[in-house]
C-alpha cells in the first residue's frame, strides 16, 4: 500500500504522523493508497520550516521570485498530462476536465509572473515643503491554505503562487481525499528553484485544520469549502488574530428567457450542471425557466442529459466520471429521491446507473428535476452532484427576486438575446459573479474571485488584485530631507506649510 507523505522543508516527510486515511479510486471503489494525517506537532514542523525560509525569502528580490514563477509555469505546462492523470485517478473527473482545471490554475501563476507590476507602490513629491510620501507593500510571513477535494490543483493555485510571489512562505493543507496532486506541485516548485521550506504540504483532517487555525506563527489563512466550515474557519482564525479568506458554498442559478437560443442555453446548462459530476462551487444547479421557455427548454435538456456519457475519468470519450466517495453518491441519490417525494417531476433519473466493469465505483448519472419549488430540499440544499433542478417563473422580475432571496450569492447566469434584459439582470441580482450567455462565470486571474452573502464569509475574495492585498500589508513613509542647518522645527501641523 502506497503511503502519501507530507512535504516539509523541501522533501517528503512522515514527520510525527501516526494516523492515516484511505485514498480511493472513485471509478472502482477500491482503496489505492493511504495518506498520513497530520497532528499539531506536524503542523508545528511545517510552520517552523516555513518560518525559517521566510527569513531569506521575505527579503528576496522581485527578480528572483518572478524567475521561479516563470520556471514553475513552464513545468506545469510540461507535466500537464501527468498531473491530469493524478487528479483523475483520485478525484474521478475525466482527463479533459482535469486538464481544464490545470489551465485555469496556471492562469494565476501567469498573473504571479507579473507580480512586480502589482506590487508597485505610490509616490507623492513635495506634499509639504521638502516632504515626500511613498507607499509600498510587504509580505505577511507564514500563510496557509486549506483547500477542497473538487479542484485539487486549481484552488490551491488560486492561493500559493500569489502568496509566494509576494514574498510569503506557504503551508498547504489539501483535501485528504485526493492529496497526491499537491505533492506533485511541491516537486515542481523544487525543480523551479524555490528554496526549501517556502512551500510545504501537510495532509490531514480537522485535527490539522484546527492546528493551522490556532498556530501563532501563521499570519493568514485562505479557505475554500462549504459555508458552515467557512464560518468556522473565519471565526476561529480571526479569534487568533489572523487574516482570513473564507469562500463558502453556492446554489447557482441560470435564468433562461424566452428570447434565448434554447439549444445553445441547454447545451451550456448541461455542461455546467453535469461537468465534473456537478462537484463545482460554480456549477449550475438551478435552471430558472421564464415564461414560455419552460417546456421546450426541459425537452432539450432531457435529450442532452441522456446523451452524457458516464464512465471512468481515464477513458477517452467520457463526459462525466464518478463522484468522489460512496457517501457523495448516496447524498446525490437521496436528493433526487426527496425531490420526487416532495412533488418534483423526475425527467431524467441517474440513481440507477451501473457502469459495466465498474459496478463498485461511485457512479451516479445525470438527473433532471422539473417543477421544483423553493421549499424542496433539492432546491434549498447544496447537493454538490449531477442534479439540475428546474424552477419555473413567469417573468424576469420573479427570476431576479428568486435569486436574491437565496442565501447564497456565488455565481449566476442569464441566457437571453436582449441587451436590456441582461444589463438589468446584472445590475439587480445580489450575486458576486455574473455570466451573460456564459454559464460558469469564473473570472480571469487578473480579476478576483468571490461571491456575496453566504458564499463569502468576511470580505476577502481570492486571487487577482484582492489576493495581492490579502497576502501583503502596506507601509506609508513620510520623509523630509532639508538642507542641513536651514531647518527650524515648528509646532504647526507639518502638511500645512
Amino acid at each position: 500500500m502506497n503511503t502519501i507523505e507530507h512535504w516539509i522543508g523541501g522533501a517528503p516527510a512522515r514527520a510525527g504522523s501516526t494516523r492515516t486515511a484511505p485514498v480511493y479510486d472513485p471509478a472502482t471503489g477500491q482503496q489505492q493508497a493511504e495518506v498520513l494525517l497530520a497532528g499539531p506537532s506536524d503542523v508545528d514542523t511545517a510552520a517552523a520550516a516555513a518560518g525559517k525560509a521566510f527569513e531569506s525569502w521575505g527579503n528576496s528580490s522581485l527578480t528572483q521570485r518572478v524567475r521561479v514563477m516563470f520556471a514553475f509555469r513552464e513545468l506545469l505546462v510540461r507535466h500537464e498530462d501527468e498531473l491530469a492523470r493524478i487528479i483523475s485517478a483520485e478525484h474521478g473527473k475525466v482527463i479533459d476536465d482535469a486538464r481544464g482545471e490545470i489551465v485555469r490554475g496556471r492562469e494565476v501563476v501567469e498573473y504571479a509572473c507579473g507580480i512586480a507590476d502589482a506590487l508597485k507602490g505610490g509616490f507623492s513629491d513635495q506634499v509639504s515643503r521638502d516632504v515626500d510620501v511613498h507607499s509600498f507593500r510587504q509580505p505577511l510571513g507564514v500563510v496557509a491554505g486549506i483547500t477542497p477535494f473538487n479542484f485539487p490543483i486549481m484552488v490551491p493555485l488560486w492561493m500559493h503562487p500569489i502568496a509566494i510571489a509576494t514574498g510569503n512562505t506557504f503551508v498547504l493543507k489539501p483535501s485528504e481525499r485526493d492529496p497526491s496532486a499537491s505533492n506533485f506541485v511541491a516537486e515542481l516548485y523544487a525543480r523551479a528553484g524555490l528554496p526549501e521550506g517556502v512551500f510545504n504540504v501537510v495532509h490531514g483532517d480537522k485535527v490539522a485544520v484546527d492546528a493551522i487555525l490556532d498556530h501563532p506563527d501563521v499570519a493568514a489563512v485562505s479557505f475554500v469549502g462549504s459555508t458552515p466550515i467557512a464560518k468556522y474557519v473565519h471565526e476561529r482564525a480571526t479569534a487568533s488574530g489572523k487574516r482570513v479568506q473564507a469562500l463558502g458554498g453556492a446554489k447557482n442559478h441560470a435564468v433562461v428567457l424566452p428570447d434565448a437560443d434554447l439549444e445553445f442555453a441547454a447545451n451550456h446548462l448541461t455542461a455546467a450542471a453535469f461537468g465534473s459530476a456537478g462537484q463545482r462551487c460554480m456549477a449550475i444547479s438551478v435552471g430558472v425557466a421564464v415564461g414560455e421557455a419552460g417546456d421546450e427548454l426541459v425537452e432539450i435538456l432531457e435529450r442532452k442529459a441522456n446523451e452524457v456519457k458516464v464512465g471512468p475519468g481515464s477513458d477517452a470519450g467520457n463526459d462525466m466520471g464518478p463522484v468522489v466517495t460512496q457517501a457523495a453518491r448516496e447524498r446525490v441519490i437521496g436528493a433526487v429521491t426527496s425531490g420526487a417525494e416532495q412533488g418534483a417531476t423526475v425527467v431524467v433519473d441517474g440513481r440507477g446507473l451501473i457502469v459495466d466493469g465498474h459496478e463498485d465505483g461511485f457512479f451516479v448519472g445525470p438527473s433532471l428535476l422539473d417543477h421544483v419549488t423553493t421549499e424542496m430540499d433539492a432546491y434549498r440544499e447544496e447537493i454538490f452532484g449531477p442534479v439540475l433542478a428546474i424552477v419555473r417563473v413567469d417573468t424576469i422580475d420573479e427570476a431576479i427576486a428568486l435569486i436574491n432571496a437565496n442565501p447564497y450569492g456565488n455565481g449566476t447566469a442569464i441566457f437571453t438575446g436582449s441587451g436590456e434584459a441582461a444589463r438589468r439582470f446584472q445590475r439587480e441580482v445580489k450575486v458576486g459573479m455574473i455570466g451573460v450567455n456564459v454559464p460558469i462565470p469564473v473570472p480571469m486571474s487578473y480579476y478576483s474571485f468571490g461571491g456575496w452573502k453566504d458564499s463569502l464569509i468576511g470580505d476577502s475574495p481570492i486571487h487577482g488584485p484582492e489576493g495581492v492585498r490579502f497576502y501583503t500589508r502596506a507601509k506609508v513613509v513620510t520623509s523630509r530631507w532639508p538642507h542641513t542647518g536651514k531647518f527650524t522645527a515648528g509646532f504647526d501641523f507639518p502638511t500645512s506649510s
